[in-house]
């Protein structure tokens, strides 16, 4: 006769299962990152393209099928809907150039906002516990936000491989967790 598993057991041993399944997909996710990153940028690229394409069909069905909306809801809804389909497609087109235009979009995106968090920390800094960190800080997110609005698409590639990086490393560690969960 054998002993059934505690309830104990059993939710320790699928947590560690988790862990190390979440971990193990981390690094394989972060080692396709670092040894194909153009191919991975534009698998991303589709991914989006994909969800433009069907979000798109979603919001014209909306438009087209919803009896209960206005007539300019409904053709606010089908104009929405074939521009996400045209962009998805236009996407698929040129995947190279379309996750080109996405790193460029997405390097300019965090530039501004790394230049915004700055003066947002220079104009609480009356609050802070500790100013010279703050001031510190301000600094290096202002300047890191305007070298990525001078060369997104540099800030971008460098983002790109410290994502990579982030991946494999904190995927080791969800690993390493994974077999010391529990004991």
């Amino acid at each position: 006769m054998t002993a059934e598993p505690t309830l104990e057991k059993t939710a320790t041993n699928g947590i560690r299962t988790a862990l190390g399944l979440g971990g193990a997909l981390s690094v394989i996710l972060g080692i396709v990152i670092l040894v194909w990153p153009g191919k991975t940028a534009m698998v991303v690229t589709a991914i989006i393209a994909i969800y433009a394409i069907v979000a798109g069909l979603v919001y014209a069905g909306m438009g087209i099928f919803a009896t209960g909306k206005g007539g300019w809801s409904r053709v606010g809804h089908v104009l929405l809907g074939v521009l996400y389909v045209v962009a998805g497609i236009v996407a698929f087109s040129n995947l190279g150039l379309a996750a080109l235009a996405l790193a460029v979009f997405l390097g300019i995106l965090v530039g501004i906002m790394w230049v915004i968090e700055g003066v947002v920390a220079l104009s609480t800094l009356d609050l802070a516990p500790s100013r010279g960190w703050t001031i510190f800080y301000a600094i290096i997110s202002i300047i890191a936000g305007l070298t990525l609005l001078f060369s997104p698409l540099w800030g971008a590639v460098v983002l790109w491989w410290l994502i990579g990086i982030y991946a494999v490393v904190m995927g080791i560690i969800q690993i390493g967790r994974a077999f010391s969960f529990g004991k």
